[in-house]
């Protein structure tokens, strides 16, 4: 088994960082962590069980009818998932709003479903769709946190900074509560893992010189 598979798309090729695909989530949902867990749950969960069952079909799905049987799938899991937050977690499902329900446009999905799923084994096909699913959540959750804890001083709604309209010294980053300032965090983001990463290539290289 592959196991490249799970770890690769985590960061070397992270669907939101390197891929450029959900990023209208990546400004919807992160002005605070809480929705941005759920929504990192929801997806992984949608990836997970819909890779699984495409593979199982991959033989015997009709190629000319495949992105139907595909888009019925996620859909179905969409709805599912759906449900179970406004049942578990209302008051979180509002947050939400409409965008549960349009994880089914999310280019990250029908790509797996696509690309890997419908040319690999379930198991494999699984770990694809969960390393996908962590990268894409750990990008969303760290813009979360960053944007929830300058805008309000708060991580999960817990308070680390305290904000001048409590009382405190910190004054609050009006400018994260804009979906703009996800761009913003994401670029530096962006900038930081490719700087990393040229740095280990570069090391690479020269221990091989060496």
């Amino acid at each position: 088994m592959n196991k490249s598979a799970l770890t690769q798309p985590i960061l070397r090729d992270n669907p939101i960082m390197v891929q450029v695909l959900g990023l209208c989530s990546a400004l919807a949902v992160t002005q605070s962590l809480l929705p941005a867990l759920i929504m990192s749950i929801s997806v992984i969960t949608v990836l997970g069980f819909s890779s699984f069952v495409i593979s199982l079909l991959r033989q015997v799905m009709p190629h000319s009818i495949r992105l139907i049987l595909e888009m019925t799938i996620i859909a179905s899991m969409v709805i599912i998932v759906d449900e179970v937050i406004k049942t578990v977690a209302p008051e979180v499902s509002r947050m939400l709003s409409v965008f549960v329900g349009l994880i089914i446009t999310n280019c990250i999905v029908l790509g797996r479903a696509e690309s890997y799923a419908l040319h690999n084994p379930p198991a494999q096909s699984v770990l694809d769709a969960l390393g996908n699913g962590l990268g894409y959540a750990l990008i969303l959750c760290t813009v979360a946190a960053v944007r929830e804890l300058l805008a309000q001083g708060t991580v999960l709604q817990y308070p680390v900074l305290v904000t001048t309209a409590k009382g405190g010294g910190y004054h609050a980053n009006e400018f994260m509560l804009l979906p703009a300032s996800a761009f913003f965090i994401i670029g530096v983001l962006v900038w930081i893992i490719r700087a990393v990463a040229r740095r280990n290539m570069t090391g690479a290289g020269e221990s091989r010189d060496g």
